[in-house]
């Protein structure tokens, strides 16, 4: 199918048959602009039950500021149709198509899925923007994850404006490792929770694929200058605090609190005895992502601590709930 410039049009990529013979198709977006210029690819729902991306999306097809865009926008909403229609992470063989790129025609399930990804979307980009959120139960502080040594992607993450740039090396059969490997620039965003809409996560998810595009000479400088965040953070690694016991996970430390080493994350306790346990810090660093779910087993991941270092902004000794405060104004 043919968009023309200036239009817009919803494409159903077809993806196979149901056992039902009920045909199941991969919805996107295509909204070509009057004006020649990058091609940008965005999706979201991956893993099915990642759904905050699905509601950015939403809201960035509904912005007026699309009527001056340059180039062409290709928005994918949900890619793994059958997670999200069963709120599961996962495809009916258990695979996961963040692990299964770029497929294969021949192949699973979830590497045909993956294959006719690559094929029908990322072939005709130029830049891409993936949207995650943490896993089921687990809550991630907005942050852009990419491979920050390449200059331009560096220069597209700070346009995108996260609290945190997490440096990340790609993982086999992940979307981000195919498309680098087609010389795409590619950034993922993560923020929020699995099968939760939060909307600071919401808000600075669609602030940032404006900022990207406003990068990428897609659309005009806003009207009003982009409120930039007072402090956005590096970081070039991070570890999972995990429990060393089980029980009841109390007072746990909030999503962007600054931490030492050593300092108090949360205690354990245990409902059938009078015995706490203190899980602290192993290193100084933010916390980007923590388990909303106080009931915790032995060896469960509690806290994701990222060592940062400043980019910008006031002094970086802050102890307090870091980059949410700053939210990026949302302007056209």
């Amino acid at each position: 199918m043919q968009v023309r410039a200036g239009e817009r049009a919803a494409i159903r990529i077809p993806v196979m048959r149901r056992y039902t013979h009920a045909e199941l198709f991969v919805p996107a977006w295509v909204v070509h602009g009057t004006q020649p210029g990058p091609r940008l690819f965005v999706s979201a729902a991956i893993h099915g039950d990642e759904i905050s991306g699905v509601e950015i999306i939403r809201r960035l097809l509904e912005r007026p500021v699309l009527s001056k865009l340059a180039g062409t926008l290709i928005a994918v909403p949900v890619v793994n149709v059958y997670g999200f229609l069963n709120h599961d992470r996962y495809l009916p063989d258990r695979r996961d198509l963040n692990r299964s790129f770029p497929g294969s025609r021949q192949g699973s399930l979830t590497a045909r899925l993956a294959h006719r990804f690559m094929s029908e979307v990322v072939a005709h980009a130029t830049h891409g923007i993936d949207l995650h959120t943490g896993s089921l139960h687990r809550e991630n502080l907005p942050q852009v994850r990419a491979c920050l040594d390449d200059a331009e992607t560096l220069r597209l993450a700070r346009a995108f404006g996260a609290p945190v740039m997490v440096h990340a090396d790609v993982r086999d059969g992940s979307l981000r490792q195919a498309v680098l490997d087609r010389g795409i620039p590619m950034l993922v965003y993560e923020g929020g929770e699995a099968l939760r809409f939060e909307e600071k996560a919401i808000s600075a998810g669609l602030a940032g694929i404006k900022g990207v595009m406003r990068a990428i000479g897609m659309l005009p400088p806003p009207r009003k200058p982009r409120r930039m965040r007072e402090r956005i953070f590096l970081a070039r690694s991070s570890r999972w605090v995990r429990a060393s016991e089980s029980g009841i996970l109390h007072h746990p430390a909030p999503l962007g609190a600054r931490v030492r080493r050593g300092e108090l994350l949360g205690v354990i306790s245990s409902p059938l005895e009078r015995r706490d346990h203190r899980v602290t810090a192993p290193l100084s660093g933010l916390v980007i992502g923590r388990t909303n779910l106080p009931l915790v087993h032995e060896g469960d991941a509690l806290f994701h601590v990222a060592t940062v270092a400043r980019t910008h902004g006031p002094d970086p000794e802050y102890a307090g709930p870091a980059g949410l405060e700053s939210q990026p104004a949302d302007v056209g």
